[in-house]
């Protein structure tokens, strides 16, 4: 296999192997041990911990010694991706905690608001938990969805915390401890034999959480048996991560690293295409020679590494940050992949876009990129029906419509079949819009409303 070369300074590298920091990880439990933090205004300080009662947070020293701008964090993409804000939260819910932390208030009492608060934040969006789970001799399938024909989503079970945890995340709920709200398979079995019985899924998706924090050991048991020549079936592999962003130690320096490139390359080998589904927010993600490094090297096994993030305010709301990545990621041999509308779920509030401003951001920045980055779809809503694009704005008979259709869809005949909806420019999700044109439905919600009734 031709090896594919980037061009970073192998005296930098062979620095950064030598000084690969040991992974420390902070939580909201010992927040006050990391140094950095210790040197915000208290203020500032109290206002992250009474958001991070409420939001998982979780980071560690590679994060805070190499991405976090902390010259002036409270304007830095990366500390707003890491650390809860105040503004995540509504005011009143803000006040309500705040009284209790600052009053030194015992557990109990704080947790009872905690889950107030977060009961309020729509915890599973788009019918994760009642529409995408599929049954078996009548018993629901743990830690499996399969919302569309061709894919399946396995969440197995070590894989389910992060190197570090986004602010924005919509599977937030899978690290508030609350196992009647999370996602995860104890075993590979039942995800095996939803394959033999599903001979028209093609793909599979590993998801969390993130699968790259498992041990090569674990993540060979859910790998290998797909190999096998019963699921010739499934023809691609794909593993959702952040592990580029949050640990590239992964599959440089850590221990198992060369086991881990070595099971990728184990895949490529039987004729399955291997997916990195890697998650970058922001450009700043990708310029350090560590990540670099291990982007490389998970290329030199001939896995493809596609790139996707929402569109997030006060991180990456901007055309040109957006191009920006897309045309870094390109020159590191990346695929740009989607650009997702951030889901409504969590503290849509403080990272919800206009939809209409989603759409001008994301061509303003396909305008600053040559043909080659413009494999972006988006931006993408992934609703409750499927993934509804939005293709365009324009004006039809006078009216001044948005134009959507389906990237993918619950059913298969509503892919790419153009649709219309009123233009509103305080809209920011799928269920905020109203059909144009004088239809007084969406072609496909009879047809969705009989699903779910079913």
């Amino acid at each position: 296999m031709t090896s594919l070369k980037v061009n970073i300074d192998s005296s930098v590298i062979a620095s950064t192997f030598a000084d690969a920091p040991k992974f420390t990880v902070f939580t909201d439990r010992n927040i006050d041990k990391i140094p950095q933090f210790q040197q915000l205004p208290e203020a500032l300080q109290h206002d992250i911990k009474v958001a991070a009662s409420v939001f998982p947070f979780r980071v560690n020293t590679y994060v805070l010694d190499q991405l976090v701008g902390w010259d002036d964090p409270r304007n830095d993409a990366i500390f707003r991706l890491v650390f809860p804000q105040r503004e995540m939260l509504e005011d009143e819910d803000y006040d309500k905690l705040s009284v209790l932390i600052k009053a030194g208030a015992d557990k109990k009492a704080i947790a009872e608001v905690v889950a107030e608060i977060r009961e309020k934040l729509n915890p599973h969006p788009a019918g994760q938990m009642d529409l995408n789970v599929p049954e078996a001799e009548g018993e629901k399938l743990d830690g499996i969805q399969h919302k569309y024909r061709e894919t399946v989503l396995f969440f197995p079970s070590q894989g389910q915390t992060c190197h570090s945890y986004c602010t924005f995340c919509f599977r937030w709920a899978q690290f508030i401890g609350d196992s009647d709200l999370r996602f995860a398979a104890k075993e590979a079995e039942g995800l095996m034999d939803h394959l033999r019985a599903n001979p028209d899924v093609t793909d599979i998706l590993f998801t969390g959480g993130d699968p790259m924090v498992m041990k090569a050991k674990n993540l060979k048991a859910y790998l290998e048996p797909l190999l096998e020549p019963e699921f010739d079936h499934v023809r691609t592999i794909r593993i959702g991560t952040k592990s580029l962003t949050f640990w590239p130690y992964r599959f440089v320096t850590d221990a198992d690293a060369e086991e881990v490139l070595e099971l990728f390359r184990k895949v490529i080998a039987s004729g399955k295409h291997l997916a990195f589904m890697a998650h970058f927010n922001h450009w700043r993600e990708l310029d350090t020679d560590i990540c670099r490094e291990a982007i490389q090297r998970i290329r030199e096994t001939g896995a493809v590494i596609r790139t996707q993030a929402p569109l997030l305010r006060h991180i990456n709301d901007s055309a040109e940050v957006w191009a920006t990545m897309w045309q870094k990621q390109v020159e590191l041999g990346l695929i740009p992949y989607y650009m997702f509308v951030e889901r409504d779920t969590g503290a849509r509030h403080y990272f919800e876009v206009p939809l209409y401003k989603a759409h001008d951001i994301y061509r303003q920045a396909m305008r600053k990129v040559s043909g080659i980055a413009r494999t972006v779809r988006g931006p993408s809503m992934s609703a409750d029906p499927g993934k509804v694009e939005i293709s365009g704005i324009t004006e039809i008979n006078g009216e001044k419509v948005f134009v959507l259709r389906f990237i993918q869809g619950r059913n298969d005949d509503w892919v790419q079949r153009p649709f219309f909806a009123k233009y509103d420019e305080n809209a920011t999700w799928l269920n905020h819009l109203q059909p144009a044109l004088g239809e007084e439905k969406f072609f496909y919600e009879n047809e969705f409303e009989a699903m779910k009734e079913a």
